[in-house]
């Protein structure tokens, strides 16, 4: 089983038996606000989707981790759009339920993945979006040495109006 040691935690492979946490937290509407999701999703796709991710990250150009802490799991980390052409991948982080939050699991698994993606992918940029009303992943991704480097304005619709999307990158000289 691949796995990542982290400060308080650790990351590992996602398996079958993940996907009835996953059905779960996919179908939550108030993770659909950060997610972009707009529309539930079956436990035979979210089956298929976990069993796709034993795949080559060169194949999927994806990677979903488990974040867990003494045996349990409390989120995930995304690798979004792996480019090893141009040497960079996106990120994207869930820590799940109120109780699993503001504990350090965020920053310690995007740190484990900031080295997995130097020291295995050899990438030299990691990416991140993340709505300008969502101020904890601002401060987490800041605090982290993420520099914001662009605003999309008016890019989600919040019910009747609209919030900007920042972009963020973290480049390693």
């Amino acid at each position: 089983m691949f796995m990542l040691d982290a400060a308080c935690c650790r990351l590992r492979a996602l398996e079958l038996r993940d996907v009835d946490l996953l059905y779960v937290w996919e179908n939550d509407v108030e993770v659909w606000r950060v997610s972009g999701s707009t529309q539930p999703i079956s436990y035979e796709r979210l089956r298929g989707f976990v069993e796709e991710q034993s795949y080559d990250i060169y194949a999927t150009r994806q990677m979903r981790l488990v974040v867990e802490c003494e045996g349990v799991a409390v989120g995930t980390v995304d690798i979004l759009e792996f480019d090893p052409q141009n040497l960079r991948f996106g990120v994207g982080v869930l820590i799940y339920g109120d109780e699993h939050r503001r504990r350090g699991y965020a920053r310690a698994a995007l740190d484990a993945v900031e080295r997995y993606g130097r020291e295995v992918l050899g990438v030299r940029q990691i990416w991140a979006s993340v709505a300008a009303d969502n101020a904890p992943s601002i401060a987490l991704f800041e605090g982290l040495g993420y520099e914001r480097c662009a605003v999309r304005r008016d890019w989600l619709r919040r019910g009747s109006s609209y919030v900007d999307l920042y972009d963020y990158q973290l480049i390693f000289e």
